[in-house]
C-alpha cells in the first residue's frame, strides 16, 4: 500500500445520505443530514439538542492548507499522513477538558471515527477569537514597524521578538465580510476592538451585549486550561484562535458554545519549552511548513501579498513539493498529538472505507 493511499485528501464524495450540497472547506467537509435522519439520531442517541435540530456529519481530511492554498507533494501525495486524525484527537482532548472544567460545550455531539464528528447546527458568532500570550508572527511584524495599538489595546515600547506579553491579549478579527459596521472595513479577517463589538453586537451575531464578556471569559478560560495542560508536558501555548456559536439544548436553553477546532497545530502556535529556555524556537505547529514555503520559492512575496492571489493559487496548483516537506509536518502533528493525548496516532489503511462502514452499520446513514 502506498503512502498516498493512507491519506484522505478528498472528503466531499462520501455516499452519506443528504438532501443538500456538501460544503467543502480547506480541511473539513460538511454533510447536512436530512430532517428525518437528524430526528432519528437525536432520539436514538439521546443527544442534548432540540428534537428538530439540524445535524451534520463533519469529515476532516489530511489536506494541508497554508497562505490560503492547498498544497501537494510528488508521487500523488495530496495530504499529510496522520494530520486529520491528529487534529481531531487534539480537539477532542481539549473539548473534554473544557467540559471537565465546566467551561462550555462544543458543537460536537458524537465521534463515530477518528476523522468524523457528528455536530449540531449553531448560529456562529462572526468573530475569530484570537488570544496571544507571546509577541510573534504578524503581531511582531507590525510592532517592529512601530505599530503599538492592537484591537484597541496599547502595547508598551521595548518588547522583544518572541517575548511573553505583559498579560494575555485578546485580538479579535472579523469572520467573513461584514457589511455596514461603522469603522470596520468590509474585508475578511480584519482586526476589531471591543468597542466595535459592543457598539454593533447584533451585527457580529451576539444575542445580547452581555455575551461579549461571556465570550471573553470562555476565550480566556479555555486558553488557560490548554496552556496549563501543555506546560505539564513542557510545551508553551503561544497563541490560538477559537470560534463560538449559539445552540439550543433539549430543555430549550440557548447557550454559547465552542465551535470548530481548538488548540490544534492548525489553529495555534505551540513551542517546545526546553528549546525556548535555551533561546531557540522549536515550532510544534504549522508555522514550520509556512517557513518552508517562504524559503522554498524564490519570490516569497507571492505568499505574503494578497494582491497576488492568482499567482499564489497557481504556485500551489502547479508545484509538487518534496515528499519530505509533508512528512516533516506529519511528524510534527502526530508527535504533538501523541504528547497531548497520551495515545498513539494510528495511520488507517483506508480511512474512507472505514468511515463508510461505521456510518452505514452503526448510524444507518449510507444508502
Amino acid at each position: 500500500m502506498s503512502l498516498a493511499d493512507q491519506v484522505l485528501a478528498v472528503n466531499d464524495d462520501l455516499p452519506i445520505r443528504t438532501d443538500k450540497p456538501v460544503h467543502s472547506g480547506k480541511v473539513r467537509s460538511v454533510y447536512w443530514l436530512t430532517e428525518k435522519d437528524s430526528r432519528r439520531l437525536i432520539k436514538e442517541k439521546g443527544y442534548n439538542v432540540q428534537p428538530d435540530a439540524p445535524l451534520a456529519i463533519m469529515v476532516i481530511s489530511d489536506r494541508i492548507s497554508a497562505f490560503d492554498c492547498i498544497w501537494h507533494a510528488e508521487g500523488g501525495l495530496n495530504g499529510v499522513p496522520g494530520k486529520g486524525a491528529a487534529l481531531n484527537a487534539i480537539s477532542n482532548h481539549w473539548f473534554k477538558l473544557f467540559r471537565d472544567n465546566n467551561l462550555a460545550d462544543s458543537h460536537i455531539l458524537d465521534i463515530p471515527h477518528p476523522f468524523v464528528w457528528i455536530v449540531q447546527k449553531a448560529k456562529p458568532v462572526m468573530v475569530e477569537a484570537i488570544c496571544r500570550q507571546y509577541i510573534t508572527g504578524s503581531m511582531w511584524r507590525a510592532y517592529s514597524q512601530g505599530e503599538r495599538h492592537f484591537c484597541g489595546i496599547e502595547l508598551p515600547d521595548g518588547l522583544k521578538k518572541d517575548q511573553k506579553l505583559p498579560s494575555l491579549l485578546m485580538t479579535p478579527s472579523t469572520k467573513g465580510i461584514l457589511k455596514n459596521i461603522p469603522g470596520v472595513p468590509e474585508v475578511d479577517d480584519v482586526n476589531v476592538s471591543r468597542q466595535d463589538l459592543e457598539n454593533n453586537f447584533s451585527a457580529f451575531n451576539f444575542s445580547h451585549p452581555d455575551d461579549i464578556s461571556h465570550y471573553e471569559k470562555l476565550l480566556q478560560d479555555g486558553f488557560e486550561v490548554i496552556s496549563n495542560a501543555l506546560s505539564q508536558i513542557d510545551q508553551i501555548f503561544v497563541d490560538t484562535k477559537f470560534e463560538f456559536g449559539y445552540v439550543t439544548d433539549a430543555a430549550g436553553q440557548e447557550k454559547l458554545i465552542y465551535m470548530d477546532e481548538v488548540g490544534t497545530p492548525d489553529s495555534s502556535r505551540i513551542w517546545d519549552g526546553a528549546a525556548y529556555r535555551d533561546g531557540e524556537i522549536v515550532e510544534n505547529s504549522k508555522e514550520d511548513f509556512r517557513q518552508f514555503l517562504l524559503n522554498y520559492f524564490p519570490d516569497p512575496d507571492i505568499l505574503l501579498n494578497k494582491d497576488r492571489m492568482d499567482e499564489r493559487f497557481a504556485l500551489a496548483r502547479d508545484n509538487d513539493l518534496p515528499v519530505s516537506a509533508l512528512m516533516d509536518i506529519s511528524k510534527t502533528y502526530t508527535a504533538i498529538a501523541e504528547k497531548i493525548t497520551g495515545q498513539k496516532i494510528e495511520l488507517s489503511d483506508n480511512p474512507k472505507a472505514e468511515i463508510i462502514a461505521i456510518l452505514r452499520d452503526e448510524y444507518s446513514l449510507i444508502d
